[in-house]
C-alpha cells in the first residue's frame, strides 16, 4: 500500500549553489516550509533574495523500499528548482506556484542517499510570472511541504470527480482514476470506488477492471445526498482501490454536490442568485514571506470568511496552499483561482510555460467544490489572441464543469472566456489631471466589454492603489477609505447583471520598489500586514446578518482635532443594526442606516452629519469635549454599546493568539496580536512605543524580539520546534503591565 510521510525535518540550508554529490560543510539545519531570506518588515532590498540558494538531506535506505516506487513529492519550490540524488540531476521545475514529483526508483543505493535541491531565486524572464515588474514578492525557499511516496510499481495517479443531477433527488457522479505505471507492466487488475461520508461511512461502492489508463466509475440514482453551500458545506469523500499483480494502491479525494453558473443576470450557487462580495488574497505574511504552514494558511480562510464576512475569496495572482484551499471547502468560501502573473506576456516559450500552469492548476484543484471559476488570463495583460484561445481551450477540454475568466483592467477587450472579469479602478478617477467625470463607483457593463450585449460579469478588483490606507493614517483619510468599498459594494448590489465584486485586498502586502509607498508594502488591504482590521474591514463584516454577529463600528478615534477642521462628522458607523443611538454629554439621538446614499446595501452604514447635529451640540472648538456612548438597535432592542472616551491614555496590553495548543509533529504556528488600548478598550492609534516579546519553550519567534506599534497594534507569529512542551511567551511596553501567554504543544 501506498506510503506518504511528511519530509520537512534535517535539511541542511545554504547559501548560494554547492556541489550536489556531496554534503557541504557550514550549512544551517532547518525544517520546512523555510523562507530563503528573512526580510524586514519594511525598507529592505528586494534582491537580496533573488539568487542561488540549496537545500541537502540523507535518506537512508529503507527495507520497504524494494521492489516499489519511490519519490519525492514538492508542494512548490520558489523558483527553478533542480532535484538531485547522490549528485544526479533527478529533475527540474521552474513554475514556483505547484508540485513537481522527484522520482527515484532505481537510483537509490544500499545505505545512504543524499538529497540536493538547487533553487533560483532569481527573476527568471523565462518563466511566468516574470519578465516584468510585478506588483508583489516571490519569496525563494522551498516554502511549501516536500513528502516521501512509496508505492507498489502500479499506482494511482490522480482521481477527477465530477457531480450530475445535482439539483434533483437522484444524483450522480463519475470518477476519472487516471495511473501511474513509469515501468510500463502490464495491467491486470480492478478498482473499486467507494463513496463516503467524511466520517467513514460507506454511500456506494463501484469496482471495474483496470485498464491501461485506468477507470472510468459512475454512480447513479443516488438518495438522500446534501448540497455543498456556503452556508451548509457539506463534503463527501471518493476512496479508489487499486488491486494488481504488481500490488495494491488507494487515493482518496473530497468533493461536494454543487453547481456554480455566472449568467447574464448574476452569479448562481446551486441555482439560486447569490451576491459575490469577496476579496483578494496574497499568499504572503510579514518577515517569513510564503512559508507558513497548514495552521496559518487555514487562519487567513477563516479570517476572510468569519472575520470578514466574505463569500469569494481571489487567489491572486497563482495558485495558492492546498490547506487554504482545502479549508475553503470545509468552511464553505467560494474561490477564484488563477495562473501566475501580473501583466507581462513573454515569447512564445513563456506562452508555453503559462499554459502548462494552466494544466498544473487544474489538475491539482479540479476536485474543490469551493473553486467556482478559473483565471486563465495573465492579470491585467493586454490581449493575446493565440495565447488565450489556448488557456481558455484547454481548460474547458481539462474541466468542462466550471468558468474561466480573464483578469483585465483594459476596456473593450477581447472576449474570448465564459465571464468577462474586470478590475475597474473608475472610482477616484475624478481626482487625475484632466479628468472632468463625476465620482463614479463602476463603469457600466457595456462600456468596459465594448459589446453590443450583456455577458456574465465579474469585478475583479476596486480600490487597493487608488486609495492606499495605513491603519495609523489620518481619520480622515480612513474614513474616505470606507466610503469607497462601500460605493463600490453598493453599485455592485443594485446592478442585478453584476455577478458581484472583489476588493482590492485583504490585506497589506510587501512588494517590489516599484511599487507601494516606498517602503515595500502596498498599504491597499482592508486588513494589516498581521491580519489586523482597518476600518474598512467593518464594510465587510457589517454586510452580514446580525443573528450571526452584530457590527457595531464607528470610524473614528474620537478625538476633537484629528480631522480637517475639527470634530467627527460626518460619522460613518458600520453596522447591521437598524438603529444606532449616540450619547454625547446629555444629548441623546437615535439614526437609522443611510438608504439615501446607500440603497442597495444589504447593511447601510448609519452616517451622523449635521442633519443630525448643530454646529454647537458637539461643541466647537475650545470647548469641552465629551465621551461618546453608542448603543445597536436591532427590532428595538438594544443589542450592542460602545463607550469611548474622551481622554484615552495607555491602560492595558491586550495579548491574543489565534490557537492555543498547538502540534508538536508537523511546523506549527500561530499568530500573536498585541493591541494597545485606553481605559475604554480601544486602540491607541499613534502610540509610537514598542513591545518586547520574550518567548520560553519548544517554539521560535517569526520576526524581531522587539515589535513597534502601528495603528495601536503589532503582531508576530510563532512557530513550534518539533518537540512538545509548555510555551511562555511575555509581552512588555514601558507604559503597560507586562502581559504573559501561555500556550501548549502536543
Amino acid at each position: 500500500m501506498r506510503i506518504v510521510e511528511n519530509f520537512n525535518q534535517g535539511w541542511h540550508f545554504h547559501e548560494g549553489a554547492i556541489a550536489p554529490e556531496q554534503l557541504a560543510a557550514g550549512g544551517l539545519a532547518v525544517e520546512l516550509p523555510h523562507t530563503a531570506v528573512q526580510l524586514p518588515f519594511n525598507y529592505f532590498d528586494e534582491t537580496s533574495y533573488q539568487r542561488a540558494f540549496s537545500y541537502q538531506k540523507h535518506l537512508p535506505w529503507r527495507s520497504d523500499f524494494a521492489g516499489r516506487e519511490i519519490s519525492l513529492v514538492f508542494d512548490a519550490a520558489m523558483a527553478d528548482a533542480v532535484v538531485f540524488l547522490n549528485g544526479e540531476e533527478i529533475t527540474a521545475h521552474s513554475d514556483g506556484y505547484t508540485p513537481f514529483e522527484a522520482r527515484l526508483t532505481g537510483r537509490l543505493r544500499e545505505g545512504d542517499n543524499l538529497i540536493t535541491v538547487k533553487i533560483d531565486g532569481s527573476e527568471n524572464p523565462a518563466i511566468p510570472p516574470f519578465g516584468g515588474r510585478i506588483d508583489y514578492l516571490t519569496y525563494a525557499g522551498i516554502y511549501r511541504d516536500v513528502w516521501l511516496k512509496v508505492t507498489d510499481p502500479i499506482s494511482i495517479a490522480n482521481l477527477k470527480i465530477e457531480t450530475g443531477n445535482v439539483l434533483a433527488e437522484r444524483k450522480s457522479v463519475t470518477v476519472r482514476c487516471d495511473l501511474a505505471n513509469p515501468q510500463g507492466l502490464p495491467i491486470e487488475g480492478t478498482l473499486t470506488a467507494r463513496l463516503r461520508t467524511v466520517g467513514g461511512r460507506v454511500i456506494a461502492e463501484v469496482g471495474i477492471a483496470a485498464g491501461v489508463q485506468g477507470g472510468l466509475f459512475s454512480f447513479e440514482a443516488l438518495e438522500g445526498l446534501s448540497l455543498w453551500d456556503i452556508d451548509d458545506p457539506v463534503l463527501y469523500e471518493m476512496d479508489v482501490e487499486l488491486r494488481t499483480a504488481a500490488g495494491k494502491d488507494s487515493l482518496s479525494s473530497r468533493f461536494g454536490f454543487r453547481t456554480a453558473a455566472f449568467t447574464t443576470e448574476g452569479f448562481l450557487l446551486n441555482g439560486r442568485k447569490l451576491k459575490i462580495r469577496g476579496l483578494n488574497r496574497h499568499q504572503a505574511y510579514p518577515y517569513a514571506g510564503y512559508a507558513m504552514g497548514r495552521s496559518a494558511q487555514e487562519r487567513d480562510a477563516e479570517i476572510v470568511k468569519r472575520v470578514l464576512k466574505c463569500n469569494l475569496v481571489r487567489t491572486s495572482h497563482y495558485p495558492q496552499s492546498k490547506y487554504f484551499l482545502d479549508h475553503c471547502d470545509r468552511i464553505g468560501l467560494l474561490v477564484f483561482e488563477e495562473i501566475p502573473g501580473w501583466q507581462h506576456i513573454g515569447d512564445v516559450a513563456w506562452q508555453k510555460e503559462a499554459i502548462e500552469n494552466v494544466r498544473r492548476m487544474i489538475q491539482r484543484d479540479w476536485n474543490h467544490p469551493s473553486i467556482v471559476i478559473w483565471g486563465v488570463r495573465i492579470n491585467e495583460s493586454q490581449d493575446s489572441h493565440e495565447f488565450y484561445a489556448e488557456t481558455n481551450r484547454l481548460a474547458r477540454e481539462l474541466d468542462p464543469t466550471r468558468s474561466t475568466g480573464g483578469v483585465r483592467y483594459i476596456t473593450e477587450s477581447e472576449f474570448l472566456e465564459d465571464v468577462y472579469t474586470m478590475n475597474d479602478f473608475i472610482l477616484g478617477n475624478e481626482e487625475l489631471p484632466g479628468s472632468n467625470r463625476p465620482r463614479t463607483a463602476l463603469r457600466p457593463q457595456q462600456e468596459c466589454t465594448g459589446l453590443d450585449r450583456a455577458v456574465p460579469y465579474l469585478i475583479t478588483e476596486y480600490g487597493g492603489h487608488m486609495y492606499p490606507t495605513k491603519s495609523y493614517d489620518q481619520e480622515q483619510r480612513q474614513a474616505e477609505h470606507v466610503r469607497r468599498h462601500l460605493e463600490v459594494l453598493n453599485a455592485s448590489y443594485g446592478d442585478a447583471s453584476i455577478s458581484g465584486c472583489i476588493g482590492w485586498c485583504m490585506a497589506d502586502y510587501n512588494t517590489h520598489k516599484d511599487f507601494g509607498s516606498g517602503d515595500r508594502i502596498c498599504y491597499h488591504g482592508v486588513l494589516d500586514m498581521f491580519r489586523e482590521p482597518k476600518f474598512a474591514a467593518f464594510v465587510y463584516a457589517s454586510q452580514c446578518d446580525p443573528a450571526e454577529e452584530v457590527v457595531l463600528k464607528p470610524v473614528t478615534f474620537w478625538a476633537r482635532g484629528e480631522r480637517n477642521i475639527g470634530g467627527v462628522l460626518p460619522l460613518i458607523i458600520l453596522t447591521n443594526c437598524d438603529e444606532v443611538e449616540l450619547r454625547y454629554g446629555t444629548l441623546t439621538k437615535r439614526i437609522g442606516p443611510d438608504r439615501e446614499n446607500f440603497p442597495h446595501l444589504p447593511h447601510a452604514p448609519v452616517v451622523i452629519d449635521h442633519r443630525h447635529f448643530t454646529k454647537d451640540e458637539l461643541g466647537v472648538w475650545g470647548m469641552r469635549w465629551e465621551d461618546a456612548h453608542f448603543t445597536g438597535f436591532v427590532a428595538g432592542r438594544p443589542v450592542a454599546q460602545l463607550h469611548m472616551v474622551a481622554d484615552p491614555v495607555p491602560s492595558r496590553l491586550e495579548v491574543v493568539t489565534d490557537s492555543h495548543t498547538l502540534q508538536a509533529g508537523e511546523r506549527d504556528s500561530t499568530r500573536v496580536i498585541v493591541r494597545a488600548l485606553d481605559q475604554a478598550g480601544s486602540k491607541l492609534p499613534f502610540l509610537n512605543d514598542a513591545a518586547t516579546i520574550r518567548l520560553d519553550g519548544p517554539a521560535s519567534l517569526i520576526g524581531p524580539a522587539v515589535a513597534p506599534f502601528q495603528g495601536g497594534t503589532t503582531g508576530f507569529w510563532v512557530e513550534t520546534t518539533g518537540e512538545p512542551g509548555a510555551i511562555s511567551i511575555e509581552v512588555s511596553s514601558p507604559r503597560f503591565a507586562t502581559h504573559t501567554l501561555q500556550l501548549s504543544v502536543g
